[in-house]
């Protein structure tokens, strides 16, 4: 596959719309390998290996270690993910999978032991973020490359 449609040329006011959407992601109080391993497990779940191939390259560079990263698809059986951290996996695997999955009532309650009200928009707008994202990479044929 190669990418189709050079949409950054073709469509600049809405990518400008989305980078400003990045930036404020970049902006919350939210941890930056948090942010990192939540773009992994989303683009995982929506078999976007462009987004995949970034984030996991961005996550070593910010000082993330190999045995998280190749274990991020079984957060829940490893002990070496924080509880905070596990509960936003779990959050970004429900709003990724919205349609069937839904955000549990006892999971919103879960998430907010671990993050304030603003956080957890913050939370919801970065899985948001990266969703659309790996739609918008997949549709477009985007494809991950060796460096």
């Amino acid at each position: 596959m190669e990418q189709r449609i050079d949409y950054y040329k073709l469509a600049p006011e809405a990518m400008k719309i989305m980078m400003e959407m990045e930036k404020y992601t970049k902006t919350t109080g939210i941890d930056r390998k948090l942010r990192e391993l939540i773009k992994i497990r989303a683009s995982q779940i929506n078999g976007c290996a462009f987004c995949i191939n970034m984030h996991t390259a961005d996550a070593r560079k910010m000082g993330e270690t190999e045995q998280r990263l190749y274990c991020i698809s079984a957060w829940r059986e490893c002990t070496f993910y924080t509880d905070s951290e596990k509960v936003a996996l779990e959050l970004t695997e429900c709003v990724t999978l919205i349609p069937t999955k839904r955000v549990p009532d006892d999971l919103y309650q879960r998430v907010r032991e671990h993050f304030d009200e603003r956080q957890y928009i913050d939370l919801v707008l970065i899985i948001n973020q990266i969703n659309s994202w790996n739609r918008i990479s997949i549709a477009m044929g985007n494809i991950a490359t060796e460096k």
